[in-house]
């Protein structure tokens, strides 16, 4: 049995309307109604929900529809990417912080009689930004490229 029979089988059981369905899981009567068609499927966090209004397992929903089962699985993988991601940006973002101090350091010592001195060496003020920031690059673009795939 497809999802979208178990689901229109388990809200007739209820003797729920489609619409009555839709308030309870706060979406539209139409999705309700693309679901038991088969034209769309839901999110995990729907399934979870619909899950615990009849009583079924989550098992039972997915093992039902093979559509629904890889979708899920591919939905679970994306929510592990924005936190590597984060990672990535993180050393653009710090890559980009240390150009623009570099940048405002040697703006202001050639306008104003300041002497501002950056400790760590020139290597790292020259070239480590660029390393962060092309490293951020690289690595969130693999990323993208791995979740596209999948």
């Amino acid at each position: 049995m497809i999802f979208g029979e178990k689901l229109k089988m388990e809200r007739n059981k209820k003797g729920w309307s489609q619409e009555e369905l839709a308030e309870k899981l706060f979406i539209s009567r139409q999705s309700v109604s693309k679901w038991e068609n088969g034209q769309n499927y839901p999110g995990i966090e729907i399934i979870i929900k619909v899950s615990d209004l009849f009583g079924v397992t989550i098992d039972e929903l997915l093992k039902s529809d093979d559509e629904l089962t890889k979708k899920v699985i591919k939905e679970s993988k994306q929510l592990a990417h924005p936190k590597i991601k984060l990672l990535f940006d993180f050393f653009v973002l710090v890559g980009l912080a240390l150009l623009v101090i570099k940048l405002v350091v040697l703006f202001l010592n050639k306008v104003t009689p300041l002497e501002i001195t950056l400790y760590g060496g020139s290597f790292f003020w020259n070239f480590g930004s660029l390393f962060l920031m092309i490293a951020g690059g690289i690595g969130s673009s693999i990323l993208k490229e791995k979740y596209k795939q999948d």
